[in-house]
């Protein structure tokens, strides 16, 4: 049996099928994990827990507008009271990505809701489902981006960098208080995925990186195989 049989794991910004996070939740549900999905939309994440239960896995939704600290919060209770106040695991997978253009010219609009959606969403979440990690000395695994990494093009992209680059620090912050209480952080940040909707946008011959290849990396992330591993940033591509 799964070490993970059992055991309850938050999946944020689930999203649709085709994306990433329905070959995320596919991976740690095979592997006999709870699953609580999250989503902006209470439909979407609804229609991701009803295709795993279909199949015979464990499943459930809900909806939330994670950039809203009251929202957040009130998430946090529901998931407190439905998973007996232990959570082993959180996947922050929600975020989004847009051009913002060369600085001088950009839109501060821009910048504003892509720090909203990418950094405030993760420290809201991170704040708010902590102190449940705790007693299973669980882990919090975050989502940046090749982006972020040394050399990757920054240009037209301040906004997006910048709030992905905020998310990599944050990590590294839990990561150091949390150590003693157990608590292991770390973040992903990988290439362009094979998502329905890249392929629609960049066309199917673009290299990128397969959804099942970075959801194996969450999975192993947030298993006892890397209960040494904190504070890290790990590409995929």
């Amino acid at each position: 049996m799964s070490e993970l049989a059992g055991r309850s794991i938050v999946l944020t910004g689930v999203g649709r099928e085709g994306q990433l996070g329905e070959a995320i939740a596919l991976a740690f549900a095979t592997r006999g994990a709870r699953l609580f999905l999250v989503d902006r939309s209470a439909d979407v994440a609804q229609a991701r827990a009803d295709a795993l239960v279909k199949a015979g896995l464990r499943a459930a939704s809900l909806g939330a507008d994670l950039s809203d600290a009251a929202a957040v919060e009130a998430l946090a209770l529901r998931l407190k009271d439905a998973a007996g106040g232990r959570i082993e695991a959180v996947v922050h997978l929600a975020g989004t990505y847009a051009s913002s253009g060369p600085v001088a010219g950009s839109d501060p609009a821009i910048w504003s809701s892509l720090f909203a959606a990418n950094a405030t969403s993760a420290y809201l979440v991170a704040r708010a489902f902590i102190p449940m990690l705790r007693p299973a000395k669980g882990a919090i695994l975050f989502f940046a981006s090749e982006a972020v990494l040394p050399g990757a093009k920054m240009a037209e992209r301040s906004a997006y960098v910048a709030a992905k680059s905020a998310v990599v620090a944050l990590m590294q912050t839990v990561a150091q208080e949390e150590a003693v209480n157990g608590v292991r952080a770390n973040a992903v940040a990988p290439a362009t995925v094979r998502t329905a909707a890249n392929v629609a946008a960049m066309g199917a011959d673009t290299p990128m990186v397969s959804r099942e290849a970075v959801a194996e990396v969450a999975v192993w992330l947030c298993s006892a195989a890397a209960r040494a591993v904190t504070g890290q940033l790990v590409p995929v591509r």
